[in-house]
């Protein structure tokens, strides 16, 4: 389960202890529920906005002292804890560290390998360690394509740790449907297994189950299933992140334009996804900016955000693009072999008007040498909802419009 990060979110800090205490209680029901199983139900965490190793080892020693130590005193309550309460199982827990910004994806190496030797230090090297990479956070933050490097670059350095620590990495990736935040879905799957080679799990969003017919996403799953764990794809690191620099500069500025229409939207945004213990930064605002001390701007999360600018035919994967020269994509062949397929894929949901009004004529056209195919019907709908968003007519008719447009394009955010 995921807990909140307690050096993060300091109002959920104590979430953070009552999850890792229900650990143990879980172990007790399943052993009841399963006549005395010894496998405990819940055997690992994941720790979201994971910046250094230190906040990983806190969650590992606060289970392994606090939660499940063993109590043979009997003051001041005259009897063992132990024989009062039961023992507490399992005695270990793996924490599963979650890297969701540019600066722990670019050194995340060094951020795994310190928590490996404070493991190491304990004496408790574990065999392998899973390691999460976050996707779609990254893209909100810079970009479909500075988050599609970032993740190339950690699974590179993930790689050369595992070859000199001898322990074996299982990275998670957190991918969604929409291009924007992984493009994981039917008739995108193999693509996805290609670009992330070294990628042993793979999320799979809900739309991926309930959206698609049971036996398309059963083939999906499968495909998943027989994927083989190869090696990390090689990227010229030095190269993707002077691209990278370039291109998340513009994406902002074009992001920071279209703010205040984007959170405007987002109310209107059915909701889809309601996370009771969270985790991450549930309730907050995504903050987007800040590349040279700019004060940042608020957005919603990133399905709120991929939705909104949906809804008014501004795909979020065109942004930034005018920062890209033929160089740009003659190394991005190579490094980002569906890079074209991903974009393309998005430019179906384009409405030029909306994107010429709202940005500008020269955003457009940095844009339309990818595009092929424009939904019609999806046009229609997002103009009509640009429309009711400026003027602010019957919020209710505004949101079946967005809902019609979802189902158009088969996603929501």
């Amino acid at each position: 389960m995921r807990i909140p990060n307690p050096s993060v979110e300091g109002g959920m800090r104590k979430r953070a202890q009552e999850a890792l205490h229900n650990i143990t209680t879980s172990f007790d029901l399943a052993k009841q529920f399963y006549s005395n199983t010894d496998h405990a139900p819940i055997f690992e965490v994941i720790l979201p906005l994971t910046t250094s190793a230190e906040e990983a080892h806190r969650v590992y020693q606060y289970y392994q002292s606090f939660v499940a130590r063993s109590y043979g005193d009997g003051q001041p309550i005259g009897i063992p804890l132990g024989e009062w309460l039961g023992e507490s199982e399992p005695k270990r827990i793996n924490v599963i560290s979650l890297f969701e910004d540019r600066a722990s994806l670019l050194h995340i190496d060094e951020l795994v390998g310190d928590y490996l030797s404070q493991l190491e230090s304990m004496g408790q090297m574990p065999s392998h360690l899973r390691v999460f990479l976050a996707r779609s956070d990254p893209a909100l933050n810079y970009g479909l394509l500075s988050a599609t490097l970032l993740n190339k670059i950690a699974l590179q350095r993930l790689g050369s740790l595992e070859q000199t620590s001898g322990i074996t990495l299982y990275p998670i990736i957190g991918v969604g449907g929409v291009p924007f935040r992984g493009n994981f879905r039917p008739g995108f799957v193999d693509s996805v297994l290609e670009e992330y080679p070294s990628v042993q799990t793979f999320s799979i969003q809900s739309s991926l189950k309930f959206d698609n017919m049971p036996e398309v996403a059963r083939t999906e799953i499968q495909k998943i299933k027989n994927h083989l764990r190869a090696t990390a794809s090689q990227i010229d690191e030095e190269r993707a992140i002077e691209l990278m620099d370039r291109y998340t500069t513009l994406y902002q500025q074009q992001v920071e334009r279209l703010a205040p229409l984007v959170n405007s939207v987002a109310p209107l945004i059915p909701r889809r996804r309601d996370r009771r213990l969270h985790i991450g930064l549930y309730g907050y605002s995504r903050s987007v900016g800040e590349p040279n001390g700019n004060k940042a701007i608020q957005l919603p999360r990133a399905i709120g955000f991929c939705a909104s600018l949906y809804s008014l035919g501004i795909p979020p994967e065109l942004l930034g693009l005018g920062a890209l020269g033929r160089n740009d994509l003659s190394f991005l062949e190579t490094v980002y072999p569906h890079f074209i397929n991903d974009i393309v894929a998005a430019g179906h949901y384009l409405n030029e008007d909306n994107f010429r009004n709202l940005l500008d004529d020269e955003t457009l056209k940095s844009v339309l040498p990818y595009l092929s195919d424009i939904d019609r019907e999806h046009k229609g709908l997002t103009s009509l909802i640009a429309d009711r968003v400026e003027t602010r007519v019957d919020d209710v008719r505004t949101k079946s419009l967005i809902g019609w447009a979802a189902e158009t394009r088969r996603f929501l955010g």
